[in-house]
């Protein structure tokens, strides 16, 4: 773990947390909007496969 400068104190745990604000609303705005509908993606060969021989697979695939 690095030291800080300022060890004991909440200084650089404060500063820590801004800059995680931060960098997580710059993140979140560069996202499309909400509205548009997510790309479904293409099944894995294995998925296929399990479709294929009517093998049941989880919902979560």
């Amino acid at each position: 773990m690095r030291r800080s400068r300022y060890r004991g104190e909440g200084k650089p745990h404060i500063q820590h947390v801004l800059t995680a604000i931060a960098v997580n609303i710059e993140r979140l705005s560069g996202l499309p909007p909400a509205e548009e509908a997510a790309t479904r993606r293409r099944p894995t060969a294995f998925q296929n496969y399990l479709d294929q021989r009517e093998i049941p697979r989880p919902k979560s695939w």
